[in-house]
């Protein structure tokens, strides 16, 4: 792998509509990605078996009118959960962002479900978030500031569950008070989600799933904080760049 271009699957189709950015966001990163529309993969399956990751981008999947990512989760598990599984139990890594981490959540690779936000309102804003679990995708990253837009991003789990995740450390990401929310005196947790999960793991940290968009954070001038924090660093990277520089270095130690 140290010699090739690590392989990136970016699913589309039905209203997801932050592949073009989520391939950027891998390419600036260092991988090579390609995004296939669901209907072609499902006329050829063995394509999967191709690629190292397989990302699940944000957007609206099928307006969702039956529940955020519930009907491409089964559009998807009707028609690729072989497929799916034989992914799974390779040394790959699969990450769904927003919508993306509805369908996976719906799909049943991570525990859990994300039901409406407390406010009942759609929310666009930035978050302060605090790294919890261990996964290759957060390897270095503690504190982080992302994007969210969302409305069903309220992440509900039971307690026997919760504590399940909490001893194999699958929380990801906690919505947590820190600079942007003390900047623009906002509260921690938008959407209500219990314990303040914002991201959650499994198979071993190699399935992400969050609700904040690290692929707007590429930048350090997309951060509201811009302006403020301008000409302290000399370093031009944004936050969410080191969530996709994890992923692709995973395949090259």
């Amino acid at each position: 792998m140290k010699n090739t271009k690590v392989k990136i699957i970016i699913m589309s189709g039905y209203g997801l509509n932050c592949e073009e950015e989520t391939k950027f966001a891998f390419e600036w990163a260092g991988g090579n990605a390609d995004i296939v529309h669901i209907n072609d993969l499902i006329k050829n399956p063995p394509i999967l078996q191709n690629y190292d990751i397989l990302a699940f981008p944000g957007g609206f999947s099928y307006g969702d009118d039956t529940g955020s990512g519930k009907a491409y989760a089964n559009k998807f598990k009707n028609h690729l959960s072989k497929e799916l599984q034989e992914f799974l139990n390779r040394n790959t890594l699969v990450i769904g962002i927003c919508n993306g981490f509805q369908i996976i959540t719906n799909l049943g690779i991570l525990p859990g479900a994300l039901t409406f936000n407390k406010s009942a309102q759609y929310i666009d804003r930035w978050v302060d978030l605090k790294a919890m679990g261990k996964s290759p995708w957060l390897d270095g990253i503690k504190d982080i500031s992302l994007p969210i837009a969302h409305g069903e991003g309220h992440y509900v789990i039971d307690e026997k569950e919760y504590k399940n995740m909490v001893k194999n450390k699958q929380i990801a990401f906690t919505y947590t008070k820190g600079e942007i929310c003390e900047f623009q005196n906002l509260e921690k947790n938008p959407n209500g989600s219990v314990e303040d999960i914002a991201g959650v793991l499994a198979y071993n940290g190699r399935v992400l799933g969050l609700m904040p968009h690290p692929e707007r954070a590429m930048f350090i001038h997309q951060s509201p904080l811009w302006q403020k924090n301008k000409g302290k660093k000399s370093n031009k990277e944004g936050a969410g760049l080191q969530i996709f520089k994890n992923a692709i270095n995973y395949f090259k130690k």
